[in-house]
């Protein structure tokens, strides 16, 4: 999947949305949970692409902030009073957002969750997103292979999304302990777990402010620390800041997920040792197929066999392969990337 070179209008702020790709008999929306990272910039991207080829009317939304669920809610409201015949949704709170979403499915409206999955992952009709336990794995692996025998006496670190722990920040995060042969207790939930190597985890809101501020607080707890599990690469960015900030960067392995072309220059450039690569814009391409084809026949999409969700796909990208982790180099990784 190459760079894709189309223009694109801002996401909009709160609830106020960007104007609408076309008039088109079958109206969609777009609700993402910020217009400024990258990935849902390129989500955007994708949605309106295939908007405009299909003749779907989209309307974009997005939260002020991660975790901003306010505006998303207000956004399902509009989104239902529009006559929309489908919504393709990244939702800050999992769980609160499920009324709203009943009340648009119950309006006839088919809803698909883009990346992170309800709570229950069945309040929405359908969720197409990478597997993020899988992507939490691939780096914890990597991680563990990369120390050797120093693994066993690794101090670890967890940059996470929000207090709220939205389902994509549980499953990288425990997805990660259990690639690093951590034992994660209840896979559900962050915190809970009892394995001498965690220092701890803190929240970034997914941004670089969030994520330099987090490291310095795990830092303060324990200045040993040696590697450091990030929920995206912008959270990953601002730890190698706090960490370069005190003479550290070259003490800390740092892995994180998302795939941006921004992130896997920073694989290139050191900042992070490997990234788990998702692919955003085929995950809103395929939502806008799926509401059109809703529309037109009434049929609801399937996940892939042998999974509750349609898998959209995900790639380790680091310079340092090692045995038994199945990774691409940052040449290929650019080529697929985004942002």
């Amino acid at each position: 999947m190459k760079k894709s070179v189309l223009a694109f209008g801002a996401l909009a702020l709160g609830v106020t949305f960007s104007a609408p790709v076309m008039a088109a008999d079958v109206a969609a929306c777009l609700i993402t949970k910020t217009d400024t990272n990258p990935f849902f910039v390129k989500m955007k991207e994708g949605a309106t692409a295939k908007a405009k080829e299909l003749g779907v009317s989209l309307k974009s939304y997005a939260g002020k902030i991660d975790g901003d669920s306010e505006s998303q809610v207000a956004a399902i409201e509009s989104c239902i009073a529009d006559g929309a015949k489908g919504i393709l949704l990244t939702a800050s709170d999992t769980k609160g957002i499920v009324p709203a979403v009943k009340k648009a499915r119950d309006a006839g409206l088919l809803v698909i969750a883009l990346d992170t999955p309800l709570e229950p992952a069945d309040a929405a009709d359908a969720t197409f997103a990478t597997d993020n336990l899988l992507a939490g794995k691939l780096i914890g692996q990597w991680a563990k292979e990369t120390l050797g025998d120093k693994a066993k006496d690794a101090k670890v670190g967890f940059l996470d999304l929000t207090p709220s722990q939205p389902t994509v920040d549980v499953l990288r995060d425990q997805g990660f302990m259990m690639g690093f042969g951590i034992d994660p207790k209840n896979p559900d939930k962050i915190g809970d777990e009892d394995d001498k190597r965690i220092v701890g985890h803190d929240v970034t809101n997914g941004n670089e402010e969030g994520g330099r501020k987090a490291m310095e607080n795990l830092l303060q707890k324990d200045p040993g620390i040696n590697v450091i599990h990030t929920i995206n690469e912008p959270a990953a960015v601002g730890a190698y800041q706090a960490l370069k900030a005190v003479g550290m960067e070259k003490n800390v392995l740092i892995v994180s997920v998302d795939g941006g072309c921004p992130g896997v220059k920073s694989v290139k450039e050191g900042v992070i040792g490997a990234t788990s690569q998702q692919y955003p814009l085929l995950m809103a391409s395929l939502g806008i197929e799926a509401i059109k084809k809703f529309a037109d026949s009434g049929e609801k999409p399937k996940p892939t066999e042998g999974k509750s969700f349609f898998d959209t796909g995900v790639s380790l990208v680091t310079d340092k392969p090692v045995s038994g982790v199945k990774s691409i180099d940052t040449k290929e990784g650019t080529d697929k990337c985004w942002g």
